[in-house]
């Protein structure tokens, strides 16, 4: 089929995608974060084992699904199986080993864009690797991260990667990877700097007995700078992370991919392709796809309160297609993805030319359970399977991020046979300390390339 024909469309058809945009645009301004509003929405955007979220809806901790929304006021924590990912619009990322829990206490904007995101460590060991934006212009201050812990707190200047943990109520310890960082307290403020760590005792409270009278007296808290640090067993999984957000989202941004936000674009380069559409432009397409599929039958509706019900994705990619843009139905391809409207964040499913077919998920009137669409949500098993089948047209659902090599060879194997396809996994290593050489991740080829070192027909912006 030539791509020209999508370039001329009925002018019936062009009036009911003006309806159809229409309606959904009523809806959508309903439960849409504008760029007019103080509120931001970050994104889970991993979970791994047993997590749970606490939407700050009043119904308390939950079970916790890959691309739930995280708001102001959230709490996340996770089990002795668990690990979660919080990914931020500038794809800045904040990471909870097992047995970890934090409190998002702020997640607001500046009158100039500027984002203020402060996180309280409750207890266990977190991974921060933050490249907040330094300036706004005119002057204008930046971001500011602040994580907070038993009285303390680190602030973040610059770009920084690093870990710290709680030991029970009583220390802390700090290992820099990358960067450098700040931390104040009652009793004073000291720099952690790169390959350097820190370990923290808290004050106590000591008795001194004067004659017949006993006294209680606060001791303060004492630093110790280290010119290294112990190793952690969560040390290899925060690297593969890492080591995955910097090859894709780098790739992306190395093709013309143009958007103000980075959080969930390393996924799009991992789990599908860009290409380019004449009467449709630069649009976006997952793997293991055919005509037949539809981008809402998976997928879940999660309450927050002050923006109401929101659709949440199945797809381990479902974040950036459904918070930005609109889904449109282009006749010989099925559902792209057309990135765009970065000023309003989508609550609702959008869509342009759906045949008369879709069903479009309707939002839950009341109560605030969490209500499942066909396959509904998920998360990633604590320890990922040796092998894994993919079907065909399930557009990735179940997949974990990174875990197949070469996704894109899977995806055209799939799609020649269709078939499912058995492929192994990468196994992660078991405890690997911070400096050991480069995984395997790191010495493969990234997924969009191809083996001469050319991008797989990726558009580039005009």
């Amino acid at each position: 089929m030539s791509m020209t024909k999508f370039a001329n469309k009925p002018a019936k058809t062009f009036g009911r995608m003006l309806a159809m945009c229409a309606v959904l645009a009523s809806a959508f301004l309903v439960v849409s974060a504008s760029a007019e509003s103080k509120a931001r929405i970050v994104r889970l955007s991993d979970v791994e084992g047993t997590v749970q979220l606490d939407r700050a809806a009043g119904d308390g901790f939950d079970r916790a699904f890959l691309n739930l929304p995280v708001i102001e006021g959230s709490k996340l924590k996770t089990g002795k199986d668990g690990r979660a990912e919080v990914e931020f619009e500038d794809g800045s990322a904040l990471r909870l080993a097992p047995e970890s829990e934090v409190d998002f206490v702020r997640l607001s904007l500046g009158n100039d864009g500027q984002k203020f995101s402060t996180v309280q460590l409750v207890s266990g060991t977190v991974y921060a690797d933050l490249h907040p934006k330094k300036t706004y212009g005119n002057g204008t201050t930046g971001d500011q991260f602040a994580l907070n812990f038993a009285g303390e707190s680190i602030t973040i200047p610059d770009s920084a990667h690093f870990r710290l943990g709680l030991d029970g109520s009583s220390r802390a310890t700090v290992a820099v990877f990358k960067g450098k960082l700040s931390a104040s307290g009652p009793s004073g403020q000291f720099e952690v700097a790169e390959k350097h760590g820190a370990n923290i005792d808290f004050a106590t409270v000591s008795a001194s007995k004067d004659g017949d009278k006993t006294s209680a007296k606060p001791s303060t808290d004492t630093f110790e700078i280290a010119k290294n640090y112990e190793a952690d067993p969560s040390d290899g999984w925060d690297r593969r992370q890492t080591e995955y957000h910097d090859r894709y989202a780098t790739t992306a941004s190395n093709v013309g991919v143009t958007s103000p936000y980075a959080y969930g674009m390393s996924d799009l380069n991992y789990y599908g392709d860009f290409m380019m559409l004449p009467g449709y432009g630069n649009v976006w397409q997952p793997f293991f796809t055919n005509a037949g599929w539809s981008p809402f039958q998976n997928g879940g509706w999660a309450y927050y309160p002050g923006f109401g019900y929101m659709f949440v994705s199945g797809y381990p990619w479902g974040w950036m297609p459904y918070a930005y843009g609109n889904w449109a139905y282009a006749p010989g391809y099925g559902y792209v993805w057309q990135p765009g409207g970065w000023n309003n964040y989508n609550g609702l499913p959008m869509v342009m030319n759906a045949p008369s077919t879709l069903k479009i998920p309707a939002a839950p009137t009341t109560g605030h359970q969490t209500v499942m669409v066909g396959l509904g949500l998920t998360a990633n098993p604590a320890e990922g399977a040796p092998r894994l089948t993919i079907n065909p047209n399930s557009a990735a659902f179940g997949v974990p991020r990174g875990s197949v090599n070469h996704l894109d060879r899977v995806a055209k194997r799939v799609g020649e046979t269709s078939r499912p396809v058995v492929v192994s996994t990468l196994q992660p290593e078991s405890k690997t300390p911070a400096n050991e050489p480069p995984s395997a991740l790191d010495r493969r080829a990234p997924l969009g390339m191809s083996s001469s070192g050319g991008h797989r027909g990726v558009p580039t912006h005009p």
